[in-house]
């Protein structure tokens, strides 16, 4: 009997040291942001936590958080390293931010490092993808990243709070406070509720539908995809208005409503834009145009990009908000939203062994790396600059 005991006691450590083998510390670096009006941040001070338990350690440059109500303190408390120069951060073995690196953070890096950021390839720069390139950095973008469900997890999440969010500006500049028409979003008895148009039946469109119908409005959205609108139809109910867009249908929905909200996403390159000066300058005095699409070029004729700070201008009377990074407005609710879906991906890495052992397990993440060693991996990036690239999935064949 003591002997079988004894076997087992051996198996067990035998097993614990095997899987104490295959798990790795990691090195996690958090730089502060410097892309303007960027305020979110990846992790929260209870993610940071929870890697560390796990044998991690996290570099945190002093005042990262300080924009989503995060001070260094809580950070501290939570066991994380807080550095006040940024060179110390780009150390470690993963970088992870917001946005995407700027040629100076590039400079900072080392030869194959992990950098985990949001990189539209709209807006990369050839010079900060050659940087990257000549460094063997391993890179993986959030606008590609997939759940089980095959769905964009981060797009989705930051959708989400950009069409509510969406609803609530609007809300704001009708009123008197911002030199608005003096109406209340939504409606009371006895008078009739405002007029809301939605162009983009995807998340966005969801999600603003949803707020303006919960505040009593009156919503009609419109989208080139029958099968979008009818999702969207099941998923807020009957209390929708939709339609196909139909260029004399969708001028007089925007001429006669109260809002406007353009949720149109372009897969790749420029969004389509709907709306003709023709059509804004016909508008009712005071409306409120809300360009959602406006990182991808607008909706509008008349749109202009805006920043938190100046965030709305006039164009025949009516008020356009057109500031791209909406999600940054409520930075603290958007990095809750964000770090619920890294935290797990770090913690994964860990357990894995590595980064790469990850991306060959996992497909969903495979499809968000853009460059693995210092190779082009994305098609839409490689087209844009006209360089080949790998195809990742075939790299993974080849190294079975």
């Amino acid at each position: 009997m003591a002997n079988m005991e004894e076997g087992l006691i051996g198996q067990t450590q035998e097993l614990l040291k095997a899987i104490n083998q295959t798990q790795r510390e990691l090195v996690i670096g958090i730089p502060k942001e410097t892309v303007f009006q960027e305020k979110r941040i990846a992790l929260t001070p209870l993610s940071v936590s929870l890697l560390i338990e796990n044998g991690h350690r996290v570099i945190l440059e002093s005042g990262a958080g300080n924009c989503s109500n995060f001070l260094d303190q809580h950070y501290s408390e939570q066991g994380a390293q807080i550095v006040y120069d940024t060179e110390s951060v780009f150390n470690a073995d993963i970088i992870i931010k917001i946005a995407g690196p700027t040629i100076t953070e590039v400079r900072l890096m080392r030869h194959k490092q992990i950098l985990l950021s949001s990189q539209q390839p709209s807006l990369l720069s050839k010079q900060v993808l050659e940087g990257l390139m000549k460094k063997q950095i391993t890179a993986l973008s959030y606008e590609y990243l997939e759940d089980e469900g095959g769905h964009l997890s981060v797009v989705r999440a930051m959708s989400e709070i950009v069409g509510a969010t969406s609803i609530l500006i609007a809300a704001e500049y009708l009123s008197n406070v911002f030199e608005g028409k003096g109406l209340m979003l939504g409606g009371v008895t006895g008078v009739p509720p405002t007029e809301i148009v939605i162009i983009g039946a995807g998340t966005v469109g969801e999600f603003a539908a949803r707020t303006a119908i919960a505040l009593g409005a009156q919503v009609k959205v419109f989208d080139s995809s029958v099968y979008r609108l009818r999702r969207l139809q099941n998923n807020v109910g009957s209390r929708v208005f939709t339609s196909v867009i139909q260029p004399l249908i969708l001028n007089k929905a925007v001429k006669t409503c109260d809002v406007v909200i353009g949720a149109l996403r372009a897969k790749n390159g420029r969004s389509p834009c709907l709306i003709s000066e023709e059509t804004v300058s016909q508008m009712k005095p005071n409306s409120v145009i809300i360009d959602v699409s406006i990182d991808q070029g607008g909706c509008f004729e008349t749109s202009q990009i805006t920043s938190h700070d100046k965030p709305v201008f006039r164009k025949y009377d009516v008020i356009h908000y057109c500031v791209p990074n909406i999600a940054s407005r409520v930075a603290r609710t958007a990095t809750y939203a964000l770090t619920n879906i890294f935290t797990p991906i770090l913690l994964q890495i860990g357990d894995c062994g590595g980064f790469s052992n990850l991306i060959w397990s996992h497909p969903g993440i495979r499809n968000a790396v853009y460059l693995y060693q210092g190779l082009l991996t994305n098609k839409d990036i490689a087209e844009r600059f006209k360089l080949p690239y790998k195809d990742l999935s075939l790299m993974i064949v080849a190294n079975q």
